[in-house]
């Protein structure tokens, strides 16, 4: 499936499914390089969710997003903002000028990427070396017997889920992006559903079946079974571990 329009068919649930990031998270980057006086730069900012938590801390945000529908519904949601600018474009290739960019964050977006191709892209748009990127993930912990069962479900049943999964980054891209001269940090972030919302948080998962295929039918089935077996109250919880990975 081609990276640029996989979530296509699954904006509506992401919208309403996919989680914010933390104030902790926020309120560190506005104590390490992002201020109101910036121009910065979301890339593969899809329907929105990090741009609009952001939007209103910064002198322009550019969303940069290749995928119709996510960057339709980011500009439904963002076009009230004086200092908002929608485009149309890959990570790779942004559009934006040279040295015009303050700061880049990327919030679970990264993973998409050509490494390669960003770095040089990036490079060419920030100001200079003294330019922050941002690389952010809500990472889904297995810290629980249900997010067991949920990994174990998506690790035998769901079509790409160990090859997509944006976990799969590590050290060693990290050293390559920023040439050995990053840090992480973390923070906590929480997710709490009743069924029906626990299902619609599964479905905006790109590695996860639709309707029509072969395996749609035996994946819901036990997506349905450990929510049974393990809701407390009628009600689950996605627990996370929000990583920022910046430039040092």
């Amino acid at each position: 499936m081609n990276n640029k329009t996989r979530f296509s068919s699954r904006v509506e649930n992401y919208v309403k499914y996919r989680p914010n990031y933390p104030k902790d998270a926020l309120s560190f980057l506005f104590e390490n390089g992002i201020n109101k006086d910036n121009v910065v730069a979301d890339i593969g900012s899809g329907t929105g969710i990090f741009s609009n938590q952001l939007i209103t801390n910064v002198k322009k945000l550019y969303c940069v997003e290749p995928n119709d529908p996510m960057r339709e519904y980011a500009e439904s949601l963002l076009n009230k903002y004086d200092n908002f600018y929608s485009i149309k474009a890959p990570a790779e290739a942004t559009t934006l000028e040279d040295n015009s960019i303050d700061a880049i964050v990327v919030a679970q977006a990264f993973h998409w990427f050509d490494i390669e191709k960003c770095q040089i892209e990036f490079n060419r748009i920030l100001k200079d070396e003294n330019s922050h990127i941002f690389l952010i993930w809500n990472n889904r912990l297995s810290n629980t017997d249900f997010l067991l069962k949920y990994d174990e479900v998506l690790c035998n049943l769901s079509k790409d889920y160990n090859i997509v999964n944006h976990q799969n980054l590590g050290d060693r891209e990290f050293d390559y992006f920023f040439d050995k001269k990053w840090a992480k940090y973390e923070f906590d972030n929480v997710q709490i559903f009743n069924k029906e919302q626990f299902v619609g948080r599964v479905a905006s998962s790109s590695y996860n079946p639709e309707k029509g295929d072969d395996i749609y039918e035996k994946f819901y089935e036990n997506i349905n079974r450990i929510f049974d077996e393990e809701n407390e109250e009628g009600f689950v919880k996605f627990n996370y571990k929000t990583q920022i990975i910046t430039n040092v």
